[in-house]
């Protein structure tokens, strides 16, 4: 198994993820009833799904997912929109000026591909998003993926790789890997 193993399941730090998952899940449960103009009752839960308060001038619109919330970090003008999900066990990083499109989804955190392996860890990496860029609407960004400054993810498009700065990437072709 490669390098960027994370934590086996059933560990004490697995158990503690766990109850932070479940903690987080009904704060966003709680977040996503709110009457949209309720901005003090939105505030007061996402600081306690964050553990600090949101940023100057970021929006996010509910409904909005998280499984732990304690590892995404939003820097300044951001905007998320609705029915976002941010698995940011491994931390993820969305710099100032990111656009997010309704339905994006970002997942640190994974299984290994061995059928045997997958019962037993969890892999992953953190993501990290440049300042600037927009994320079209279904994208979902994968574990460990960093995307350049002024970059372009088109509605739809699945990021396994690296995305260099101010380029345009679209894609969600499904192909066999390997086989076992």
């Amino acid at each position: 198994m490669p390098d960027d193993r994370l934590m086996r399941i059933h560990s004490a730090e697995f158990k503690a993820m766990s109850e932070r998952v479940l903690r987080a899940t009904e704060l966003t449960s709680r977040l996503n009833v709110l009457p949209f103009d309720d901005e003090a009752g939105k505030a007061e839960l996402f600081e306690r799904i964050l553990g600090r308060p949101l940023p100057e001038r970021v929006a996010i619109y509910p409904p909005f997912y998280t499984d732990h919330g304690l590892n995404l970090d939003l820097a300044e003008r951001v905007f998320i929109n609705q029915n976002c999900t941010f698995l940011d066990y491994a931390g993820i990083r969305i710099g100032e000026r990111v656009m997010i499109g309704p339905k994006a989804t970002f997942i640190t955190m994974g299984h290994p591909v061995d059928p045997v392996e997958r019962r037993e860890w969890l892999s992953g990496g953190p993501i990290d998003v440049a300042e600037n860029v927009w994320i079209g609407a279904g994208a979902t960004i994968l574990p460990g993926v960093t995307i350049g400054r002024d970059a372009v993810i088109a509605a739809g498009a699945v990021v396994a790789d690296d995305v260099p700065p101010a380029s345009l990437v679209t894609g969600t072709k499904a192909a066999v890997r390997h086989q076992w």
